[in-house]
């Protein structure tokens, strides 16, 4: 017999497989193990940490990134002071401890504003190599680390100058709760920076144990750091756990700087620092199996199992091997004892007519034609129903545990810190995008104060497509005169209207009532009466800073609650969700359960702060079904679908295996054993498997030519007679 066809592989595999679901069952809930810290909340921590290092990685790569367009836009003008400069630069771009501009040849400082920069750290003659003019970290004498970033000004005529600004390396814009604290560390797990609460010497030992196991974890690659399709965060990141103290037990996460593109890289994700983050959680018990019920669900499935087989070692795999012994029977010539027909399906049909076929071989004539021609029409219970029968009795087990059991409550806990931590991370996000747009406006504003009256219109268009290429947070980019019109564009075709005025409004919104919100920055130009610089924000650079692991859904809505941008679909102007408008209050970040027929998380978030996006008055609002958290209650639920769906699995497989190898072959079985009963001699059998159901045909195709010589013989006899 075939090892893959037949009737006995199918079954036999159906009944290991029900044997493994069941040890299974009982180990996955027959296990008793009590969760002090879920699972969740150390998620929550790595993607807490994920947020920090991709707040520092833009916010340090946009720190060099402008000083390097500033210097290029001050060296395409005429020349000016290292005075003007300096107050040029600091009066659009709010962001640098200090600045400095130096002259290359002699090292003579010409200006200098904020704190004082490390001079002696720069190695003049060594700017022309390679990475000369590459940011670097410099410690400071108070213990503190700065990032030096450099860029050349150079006129013609004049010595060629170095623009010298320092950042510090404090995560922008993250929320951090009474017992939280954050660092950034190097490569060797030095902390070069930290904030939050670090009161108490066991919070620091802590940090620096997190800080050394985090650079050990970040030097491994992204990509063989995580499972195979995990996707995510570009970078390295994880969770941390650290001692306890009491039912209090610091938790942590990291995660390395990193470009938003895997193998791409940027300056800041050159640098090799990392984000690392504590804080305290109460350990609570939560068991997560019920021994009992796994105990009763692995035996209620082995007597089910042992019901389907015990269907299907009756109804069909011993009728078919018994007429696989009798047809053998009849070619063999064993014809003076009747065929054991049996009771259901097809295997009756196919003994009732190895019966009639035995009669014809034995000469006798057959009985009960019409009563048996009858019994056929009416016996209704096929080998297909005997079947189903077997998959009902699997679905009774199977779809509960799938659809019903284990199913948690309204009631369910959620940990406190997942909720702290979902509206910490939403004030992080609203921050990302009210610094983002105060960035978008002061790039304008910077190349609105390098733009004078006689400035050419292809001058023009040349800076505004140099601001394109290095911001893609910009669909287009124009000039407007005082008068209306454009002088100057790139990028998209502008939303403007000729004869429309610029705003006087630094950032505003519109678009309502179309496919798309149109954010539109607007800098003043000097020297052009009413003339601005108008840079309309591309919303999908806004979507995209909305997209953070962990957080579900996030809308950024306007005061009257109109959704504005969004990480998933969404329809421009729409109203948010009912459940989520108490949350928005404009005054205080909030978040809460939300309990119900589904029971979610839910945070929002007011933009505050300073720069010209406090004016749009817009709100971060985030939620996500706690069905999604990592928790007990959930874990087991899922624990109880996943098995569930093994049984429907394997119930699909193996019967859907036996309905194609032995079902179906065996009902055209049954219509041509019933042929070749009825008189139908000249149809050859040929059997098609090599199985059960294949020897019956083989057997009938040679019980076939039996009759044929029979009937050869009979009509040469009459013939002859005939002659005679």
């Amino acid at each position: 017999m075939s090892l893959i066809g037949g009737i006995r592989p199918p079954i036999a595999v159906l009944s290991a497989l029900l044997l493994s679901l069941a040890g299974i069952t009982a180990l996955t809930f027959g296990k008793t193990e009590n969760v002090l810290v879920p699972k969740a909340v150390l998620t929550s921590q790595q993607h807490f940490a994920e947020d920090g290092a991709v707040a520092l990685r833009a916010s340090l790569d946009e720190s060099v990134t402008d000083l390097n367009r500033t210097s290029i836009l001050f060296s395409e003008g005429k020349p000016v002071s290292a005075d003007a400069v300096l107050d040029k630069t600091g009066s659009v771009y709010q962001k640098w401890s200090g600045t400095a501009v130096i002259e290359i040849r002699s090292g003579k400082l010409l200006a200098a504003r904020g704190e004082t920069v490390p001079l002696t750290v720069i190695d003049r003659t060594k700017l022309s190599g390679k990475d000369g003019l590459a940011p670097r970290l410099v410690r400071l004498k108070n213990g503190q680390t700065r990032l030096i970033a450099l860029a050349l000004l150079s006129w013609e005529g004049r010595p060629q100058q170095l623009l010298i600004a320092s950042s510090n390396l404090k995560v922008p814009g993250m929320r951090l709760a009474e017992d939280r604290a954050i660092g950034v560390v190097d490569a060797t797990g030095t902390i070069l920076s930290s904030d939050g609460a670090l009161d108490s010497e066991r919070a620091q030992r802590e940090l620096k144990t997190f800080a050394t196991t985090a650079a050990r974890k970040s030097r491994q690659n992204p990509i063989s750091a995580k499972e195979p399709g995990a996707g995510g965060y570009a970078g390295v990141s994880g969770s941390l756990t650290g001692d306890a103290s009491g039912d209090r037990r610091t938790v942590g996460g990291y995660a390395s700087l990193a470009a938003a593109e895997p193998g791409e890289s940027t300056v800041a994700s050159d640098l090799g620092l990392s984000i690392v983050t504590q804080v305290g959680v109460t350990e609570r018990a939560s068991q997560l199996a019920r021994p009992a019920f796994g105990l009763a669900a692995a035996g209620a499935l082995l007597v089910i199992g042992a019901l389907a087989i015990a269907v299907l070692l009756g109804t069909v795999q011993r009728p078919l091997i018994r007429l696989f012994l009798e047809s053998r029977r009849l070619t063999r010539g064993d014809l003076a004892r009747p065929v054991t027909v049996p009771r259901f399906g097809e295997a009756a049909r196919i003994g009732g007519a190895l019966e009639r076929l035995r009669q014809q071989l034995h000469g006798e004539s057959p009985e009960g034609a019409e009563g048996a021609s009858g019994a056929r029409r009416g016996r209704r219970l096929g080998t297909r129903a005997l079947v189903a029968v077997s998959a009902v009795l699997l679905l009774t087990w199977s779809v509960p545990l799938t659809l019903l059991l284990n199913r948690p409550d309204s009631s369910v806990r959620i940990p406190t810190q997942v909720v702290m931590d979902q509206k910490a991370r939403t004030e992080t996000i609203g921050d990302r995008v009210r610094r983002a747009l105060n960035e978008g406006h002061a790039d304008l504003s910077a190349v609105a104060a390098l733009i004078g009256d006689r400035t050419s219109a292809d001058d023009m268009t040349a800076v505004l497509e140099r601001t394109i290429e290095e911001h893609p947070r910009y669909a287009s980019v124009y000039v407007v005169g005082g008068d209306g019109e454009v002088l100057a564009r790139a990028g998209h075709e502008p939303h403007h209207s000729s004869g429309e005025r610029p705003s006087d409004q630094p950032l505003k919104l519109s678009g309502h009532g179309g496919k798309k919100p149109l954010i539109r920055a607007t800098a003043p130009l000097q020297g052009r009466a009413g003339a601005a610089v108008v840079g309309e924000f591309d919303i999908d650079f806004v979507n995209a800073l909305l997209r953070r692991a962990g957080l579900g859904q996030v809308r950024v809505v306007d005061a009257k609650g109109r959704v504005i941008a969004g990480n998933t679909g969404y329809l421009a102007f729409q109203k948010m969700p009912g459940h989520l408008s108490p949350l928005v209050d404009g005054k205080q970040a909030q978040a809460k359960v939300q309990r119900g027929d589904d029971v979610r998380i839910a945070a929002a978030a007011p933009m505050t702060g300073g720069g010209v996006a406090k004016v749009l008055d817009w709100s971060v609002v985030s939620w996500q079904p706690a069905s999604r958290l990592d928790i007990p209650a959930y874990t087991l639920q899922n624990r109880t679908v996943l098995v569930g769906l093994l049984g429907l699995t394997a119930a699909a497989a193996c019967l859907g295996w036996l309905h194609i190898v032995v079902v179906r072959p065996l009902r055209a079985l049954a219509d041509q054993a019933e042929a070749l009963a009825d008189g139908d001699r000249r149809t050859v059998l040929f059997p098609r498997h090599h199985d059960e159901v294949g020897a019956v045909v083989r057997s009938l195709e040679l019980i076939r030519q039996q009759l044929q010589g029979q009937q050869r013989g009979r009509d040469g006899a009459r013939s002859l007679a005939g002659r005679n």
